[in-house]
């Protein structure tokens, strides 16, 4: 009877507290009790049952599925997004409007944003973005070189200093080619001090967003006119490769390919990527779902925001 007696005023303070939305100090007022015996009791309302927490997801989000990827791939977090067609256009505009409201909430003063420039669902996001007035990023620093034909070449340019200026933070941008003519090339370039600087700054990103690549070049990839050739193709192939992400390939078990094309390649590597706090990759799409799962993988990525078609087929692999 003790027992029950304590349950009913445990009871009492939990209908006071969660319906009829009394403040603890009120309560205590109220019934003769300590605050801090009012806050006991709030606990003890929760492990004895009384109280019982319900999410109930809106209509349009996929807390299951979500649930589901994060321990399907051991991924910290994971981001569904509705989506009313399983079309690659259609799927990148849903998957940049929630990456866009992500980055504006959880932006930190400070941050040092590191962009594969190389990506259509990255291009999205950003014209999704709002100006930023208080959480202000330091730098936004382009992680992948520019690619073939200079006019496209632009893109890179264009997203990486748009973000910037949205996110009220310095450009640093990457003025070389994404893919060298050869290993010599590449230092070559590298030696650059305004390319230097740019690349001493991949140790101190603390936010990386990425996008992930089937080894099939993108479109906008294949409109650079820097698209690889059918024998580098092949090599990746023999390889086992299935996707990158800034132009580092990686197999269906998420460990590195390393081909000839690796050592041409100026952009962060995935071992840096790795030491990044927090990568966010942006991707969906039929024609990815064998990358973005190597790319899972791979171990260096702490959210995924994908839409549900590619989640279901992510899940169901």
């Amino acid at each position: 009877m003790a027992r029950l007696n304590e349950l009913r005023l445990i009871s009492r303070v939990a209908q006071m507290y969660h319906i009829e939305g009394r403040r603890q100090a009120e309560i205590a007022h109220h019934l003769r009790l300590s605050q801090a015996t009012v806050s006991r009791m709030l606990k003890r309302a929760e492990s004895e049952d009384i109280v019982r927490t319900s999410v109930i997801p809106p209509v349009g989000t996929y807390i299951e599925i979500e649930a589901s990827l994060r321990e399907k791939f051991n991924l910290p977090e994971a981001v569904v997004v509705e989506c009313t067609e399983d079309r690659d256009g259609a799927i990148m505009a849903r998957i940049g409007e929630a990456a866009a409201h992500l980055l504006e909430v959880t932006l930190a003063p400070g941050e040092i944003i590191g962009v594969s420039s190389w990506s259509q669902t990255i291009f999205k996001m950003v014209e999704n973005i709002h100006p930023q007035k208080s959480a202000q990023a330091k730098y936004v620093v382009q992680t992948l070189g520019g690619m073939g034909d200079p006019s496209v070449q632009t893109h890179a340019t264009q997203l990486t200093t748009r973000l910037a200026r949205l996110t009220g933070a310095e450009p640093k941008l990457l003025p070389v080619q994404g893919v060298t003519t050869s290993r010599e090339a590449k230092l070559l370039m590298q030696s650059d001090p305004f390319v230097r600087e740019t690349l001493d700054l991949f140790s101190s990103i603390t936010l990386a967003i990425v996008g992930i690549g089937a080894v099939e070049p993108s479109e906008l990839l294949a409109r650079s006119g820097n698209i690889f050739s059918t024998r580098e193709l092949a090599d990746l192939a023999e390889a086992g490769a299935v996707g990158d992400i800034s132009l580092r390939f990686f197999n269906k078990d998420g460990k590195a390919v390393k081909t000839p094309l690796d050592e041409r390649v100026i952009g962060l590597p995935l071992e840096d990527l790795e030491r990044v706090d927090r990568v966010i990759a942006l991707a969906g799409g039929s024609k990815k779902t064998a990358a973005i799962a190597g790319a899972l993988r791979v171990g260096v990525i702490d959210m995924l925001v994908t839409d549900k078609f590619t989640a279901e087929r992510l899940i169901a692999l």
